[in-house]
């Protein structure tokens, strides 16, 4: 993936995230699991660009 597309990748991620969080704030989050596997996956995206911005 391009850089312009780990970084749109990672605004829906970050957007995601914060849907889960209101979801889970209110009690309708159906799978906790979800919240942590979102957060890994945001981990991942800024790791490679953070990366790539080294090189």
């Amino acid at each position: 993936m391009s850089d312009d597309d780990l970084r749109k990748e990672l605004f829906d991620l970050n957007r995601e995230a914060f849907n889960l969080r209101i979801q889970k704030g209110i009690g309708q989050l159906s799978r906790p699991s979800q919240v942590s596997a979102v957060r890994r996956d945001i981990a991942r995206v800024k790791t490679i660009l953070s990366e790539r911005e080294r090189t």
